[in-house]
């Protein structure tokens, strides 16, 4: 299932193309039962009386239960009823004990198949729900980035490794804030539940602190407390144990061309500027989210040039740690200099592209990806 579109932002399920419209594959899955009823009588008019076709007739029901709607069900087991019942007639057979098990058999699957499809049916609207109240829930936790934060152009990629994983641990959010543009991305450890809980406040307290704190490494600050409370409430034996979040905290001035950048346990990031990628390792790195009471001080920023016409790269460890079948990791930094001078969407959609064609769509883990560029402070002439 896909969330809303938004402009620059893709979000994919195991790497997959957009799957058919509603009701596509509704005449070839009708097929399937109508064929195995034609092909039984095929045989019972080409054969000899002795050959009994109701066994082959019976199947038609069960396939339409697992395929087909409820009263397309109850036609075709009609139809089996009926067919049953009248090559019973026309090889005169009525009367035999293994003829009138075998229309009281037919009978019987039809019933269960009538009802196997009502379950199913029930069952479907019930997946129905649930996933579209979890796609609410991603786009609230997991809502794409504007894709203009002053001169600042943003285009993102999420690519979830389960198709049934609606919500997933990685967390991104880009803010327009009073002290210019503030990015988080970040990997929660673990999956599940106890994962989006964490991906749930961590992301509520940056958009909070994004506005209010006066310097990136006091937003960080503001989030080792918050996920230690966390801890803290949920069992404080867990504190310093196996609780933690990845992160990079980027801040954006608008008037000066640099990246202020809180590195916490989480992949570096890539600079993309005159056709080349520069690798961005910490001066003094941080501790993971939840690990930071360890050391008990802020992480400082570390700031790097930022030029216009350049590219910041954020990314999750699902685009770097990603292997193909000889076991080899996707070279990301590699394929973005490959594409450094296509244009932002182009370069989003080739990073997307290789990495599906590495792992062969065989995602192990949820992926995400968001590029920054500082556009020209004179926009081009129309």
């Amino acid at each position: 299932m896909r969330l809303p579109p938004h402009r620059g932002h893709r979000r994919d399920v195991g790497g997959a193309e957009a799957h058919a419209p509603p009701g596509a594959s509704r005449i070839p899955r009708v097929l399937f039962p109508v064929l195995i009823i034609v092909v039984a009588v095929i045989i019972d008019l080409s054969t000899p009386a002795s050959t009994r076709t109701a066994p082959l007739l019976v199947a038609a029901p069960v396939v339409a239960a697992a395929t087909i709607s409820v009263l397309a069900t109850a036609a075709v087991a009609l139809v089996a009823v009926g067919l049953t019942v009248a090559t019973h007639l026309y090889h005169d057979l009525w009367g035999d004990l293994s003829a009138d098990m075998a229309l009281a058999s037919a009978a019987a699957v039809g019933l269960a198949s009538i009802a196997a499809a009502v379950i199913r049916r029930k069952r479907e609207r019930e997946l129905k729900q649930v996933r579209s109240v979890a796609a609410a829930a991603q786009l609230a936790l997991l809502r794409p980035p504007p894709p203009r934060i002053g001169r600042l152009a943003l285009r993102s990629v999420y690519l979830a490794a389960e198709a049934e994983a609606q919500i997933g641990g990685d967390l991104y959010e880009a803010l327009h804030t009073p002290f210019g543009a503030r990015v988080l991305i970040g990997d929660v450890r673990g999956k599940g539940l106890p994962a989006v809980g964490v991906s749930a406040v961590l992301t509520g307290c940056f958009r909070e602190a994004a506005h209010r704190e006066p310097t990136i490494g006091e937003v960080a600050g503001r989030m080792e407390e918050t996920a230690q409370r966390e801890i803290d409430r949920d069992d404080p034996s867990e504190a310093f144990s196996e609780r933690f979040t990845t992160a990079l905290l980027v801040e954006i001035p608008p008037d000066e061309p640099v990246a202020r950048i809180v590195h916490l346990g989480h992949p570096e990031p890539l600079l993309i500027g005159g056709g080349q990628v520069t690798s961005h390792p910490p001066a003094r790195p941080g501790l993971p989210i939840g690990l930071g009471g360890l050391v008990g001080t802020l992480p400082v920023p570390q700031t790097i040039a930022f030029r216009p016409g350049e590219r910041l790269l954020l990314y999750t460890d699902g685009f770097i740690e990603a292997r193909d079948e000889h076991g080899v990791y996707f070279p990301l930094a590699g394929s973005a200099a490959r594409h450094a001078a296509v244009d932002l969407d182009g370069l989003v959609a080739a990073l997307r592209a290789d990495l599906l064609r590495h792992t062969r769509r065989q995602l192990s883990d949820d992926a995400a990806l968001l590029v920054i560029e500082r556009l020209p402070d004179t926009p081009p002439p129309l």
